[in-house]
């Protein structure tokens, strides 16, 4: 009798785990990048997002880092980049906010480094094959 209660239960603590780790789960960084960096980068990265026209610099094309630094995508320089430790031509007076102090005043608890790898792991996916 309690294993045939069990068995009835086992679908339901199934399910609650799935809905729970759905809640926790961490956005992905397309999603990241998508609700930070769009407005200035575009939704496809390419430096023409909505905001892109209001800047004394126009935003980067983020899918040709790779093809601009001799076909290898470096990813800790993208890091520190994003996260302010690097600054770049352009990015100074402050049009480029420095996300890793954005990110670590955010409401999501997902730390900041992981965040940022996921960002950077993204534009890594996303670069011009040429």
């Amino acid at each position: 009798m309690i294993r045939s209660r069990l068995l009835l239960l086992a679908p339901l603590v199934l399910l609650h785990t799935a809905a729970m780790s759905a809640q926790t789960a961490a956005p992905s960084g397309s999603a990241t990048f998508a609700l930070y960096c769009a407005t200035c980068h575009g939704t496809s990265a390419r430096g023409n997002g909505p905001m892109a026209s209001s800047l004394t610099r126009p935003p980067a094309d983020l899918t040709l880092i790779a093809k601009r630094n001799g076909g290898t995508f470096p990813m800790e320089m993208v890091a520190k980049v994003i996260d302010g430790r690097a600054p770049v031509k352009g990015h100074g007076g402050g049009e480029m906010p420095v996300w890793g102090d954005a990110f670590g005043k955010s409401a999501d608890a997902t730390p900041v480094a992981d965040k940022i790898a996921r960002i950077v792991s993204y534009l890594q996916s996303i670069q011009a094959k040429d």
